[in-house]
């Protein structure tokens, strides 16, 4: 785990990682919670086969911003590196913001892949490193720690170094179920995927049932017991009004008033009917749009086919 703190040593391991075609990235900053932070590290990793972190390179780049801007340059703005963050929204704030490019966020890959498929309580770096990667427990202690502190302490630095390589390694396996979760529809099985559909459904039923008849009886209940909040759950007690008018009164007076509205109207079945052929003296538009629905028949049986 080299860790590089001469300025001169920086600029040349930027040039080296500007030639690479994807680089695993992740941060840490000093006074992230004041409105003046300071980039304190950056972390990069341009192999996921590395699970140890050894050949993670960690810059010291605290208060040095002319070395910041060439890394912003070199690698950030270069459109040919593919950059990979967590939560990648948070860097890029101090590394190019919306000039960043190829950008790729594990945190966003995540929240695409459906929740049977990645079903965890969070989608933290940590928890996706243990549940995902099956690493063991992620100690987060030094991540609220003084980044702007010098010398940093081997604890900071095995932290800062550990992190890029959770962030590969989750990456890699993030591809692979997003490769799963979106096959390409002119290969698909209909049977398999009809008779998972109906495995599935009966017990979808069942729970969504039982969900609606849980949320019920405790929105009851906390009425009752005039509880507005609880560990799990809080209730939202509002008044909605809303105004309407009859459209011909509304008609009548922006017309007195000379009130152009700026609106038009969805002709229903019902009203093109009452309308009959004076239809034909409005300038009526008409959109056609593709609707794909998908019905699901009705069985004979009595039971899905399973």
């Amino acid at each position: 785990m080299p860790y590089y703190t001469e300025e001169e040593d920086i600029r040349d391991l930027i040039a080296d990682y500007a030639q690479m075609p994807t680089l695993w990235i992740d941060t840490e900053v000093a006074d992230y919670q004041t409105k003046k932070p300071r980039l304190s590290l950056i972390q990069l990793l341009h192999s996921p086969k590395d699970v140890t972190g050894d050949r993670v390179s960690i810059l010291d780049l605290l208060d040095r911003s002319e070395v910041v801007e060439i890394f912003i340059d070199s690698i950030m703005l270069n459109p040919k590196i593919e950059k990979i963050f967590h939560n990648a929204s948070y860097d890029i704030k101090l590394l190019g913001k919306t000039k960043a490019q190829n950008i790729t966020c594990t945190w966003e890959m995540a929240k695409k892949i459906p929740y049977h498929m990645l079903p965890l309580p969070n989608l933290q770096l940590k928890t996706l490193a243990e549940k995902l990667c099956l690493f063991p427990p992620v100690s987060k202690n030094e991540q609220n720690s003084d980044w702007g502190a010098r010398p940093l302490s081997a604890s900071q630095l095995q932290y800062a170094k550990m992190d890029v390589v959770y962030l590969a390694q989750v990456h890699q396996q993030l591809l692979q179920l997003s490769q799963q979760s979106n096959p390409d529809p002119a290969t698909e099985d209909l049977t398999e995927l009809t008779e998972r559909y109906w495995k599935i459904e009966h017990q979808w039923k069942l729970l969504n049932s039982e969900m609606e008849h849980l949320e019920n009886r405790i929105k009851q209940a906390m009425q009752t017991q005039d509880i507005l909040e609880t560990e799990s759950f809080k209730l939202s007690l509002q008044q909605r009004t809303s105004k309407k008018v009859p459209f011909d009164d509304l008609a009548a007076l922006a017309q007195a008033q000379k009130i152009k509205l700026d609106l038009t109207v969805t002709l229903t079945q019902k009203i093109q009917k009452d309308l009959g052929d004076i239809i034909a003296q409005l300038p009526v538009t008409e959109e056609t749009n593709p609707v794909c629905q998908l019905k699901v028949k009705d069985m004979v049986e009595e039971e899905p086919p399973f």
